[in-house]
Formats: C-alpha cells, structure tokens, sequence
C-alpha cells in the first residue's frame, strides 16, 4: 500500500510516539519561555539605568521642552500596535492565517510610524521639515534624551525585523494552532517593548517643569 501518511494518521498509528512528541515539544516551549523571561530582566537593568540617569541628572523637577502633541501621538501609535499585534497572535492560534498576515504587518506599520515620529520631531533628522533644539551633545537633557530614545528606537527596530521574519515563516507554514512559539515570542517581545515606553513617556514628557534649551 502506499507509503503516504499524515501526522494525524501517524499519531494514530503510533500513539505513544505521538505522545512523546507532545511532551517534548512543551518542554522546549517552558524552556523558551524561561529563556525569554531571563532575557526580559537582563533587560530591565539597561532601562531601568536609563531611567536612573535620567532621575538623576534632570531630578523630578525639570525635563526638556519635548513636543507634547508629538509624544501624545507616538505614544497612542504603539499602544494601538500592541493591539493589533495580539489581534495577530490570536488569530494564528485560530488558524486564521489571513488575519494573521494583516495584523503581524499592521504592527510593523506603526512601528514604523512610531520610529518615524521620534526620529523626524525629536531627533530633527530632517531639520528643514521641522528642526530640533536637542543634540545628544549639547547638554545633559539632549544626551539623556537621545540615549533613552535611541536605545528604545533601536529595540523597535529590531522588533519589526523580527515581525517581517515571523510573517514570512508563517507565510511559508511554518506556524501551526498547536506550534506557534515563533508568534508568540515575537508578541512578547514587541509587548515588552510597549510597556518600556509606558515608563520612558512619562519621565521625558511629564515628569518635571519644562526647560527651554537652545543651542
């Protein structure tokens, strides 16, 4: 007879196999996610060290004259993207893989607007369209203000890279309802990303009495 089989049909041919399988893959998942956790924390220090710095050289009394209608509308944007990114993961475990697709690339799209925002106002990247008053040389409110975005910037970055290369794993199939680590870790890590800027938004926005700083 034909050699052809299906997993389905392997794991009713070979059911302690199949168990077998099972168990091992939720194993590797629990050691996924412990490794992922791990990297999580190292993580903390480097942002909680920048919020200590910040703290420490401006105080809880002053901060730089950042745009406040700009910070309000990044803001939102990531918020809404951890959204849509659920919405993406959600839709994998469904098998929905449509929806899928449209969701993961939604997210990436406002991260994109995200980075975008930062480094066109803030930075003043294209300084003739609108030209910034911080340098990350000029004083200490410049230097804390590009460290803490920049660093931020770079881990939105390599966010979205790791959504294009999930999205492109999953268009090849790669993913299951059952076997999906790929997604899930992608979702945890852009949502960590997400609540990093919920701490960073305050203390460069918020917190303390605006100083004009010229240069």
């Amino acid at each position: 007879m034909a050699a052809v089989t299906t997993s389905a049909q392997a794991a009713a041919l070979h059911p302690h196999d199949a168990h077998a399988g099972h168990d091992t893959y939720a194993a590797q998942l629990r050691m996924n996610r412990l490794g992922l956790w791990l990297f999580f924390i190292s993580e903390a220090f480097l942002f909680g060290g920048l919020l200590t710095v910040r703290f420490f050289l401006w105080g809880a009394d002053t901060r730089p004259e950042l745009d406040q209608m700009i910070g309000l509308i990044v803001t939102s944007v990531l918020l809404i993207s951890s959204v849509s990114m659920r919405l993406a993961e959600t839709a994998m475990e469904r098998g929905n893989r449509k929806a899928f697709s449209v969701f993961i690339l939604l997210t990436a799209l406002f991260g994109l607007i995200f980075l975008g925002g930062v480094m066109v106002f803030e930075w003043g990247l294209f300084p003739s369209l609108y030209p910034a008053h911080l340098t990350p040389w000029g004083d200490k409110y410049g230097a804390v203000v590009f460290a803490m975005t920049g660093m931020h910037a770079l881990h939105v970055i390599s966010g979205i890279i790791f959504i294009l290369i999930v999205w492109n794993l999953a268009r090849k199939g790669n993913f299951t309802q059952e076997r999906h680590w790929g997604v899930e870790s992608c979702a945890i890590y852009w949502h960590y990303v997400d609540v990093v800027w919920i701490f960073f938004y305050p203390a460069l926005y918020l917190i303390g009495t605006a100083v004009h700083v010229t240069h």
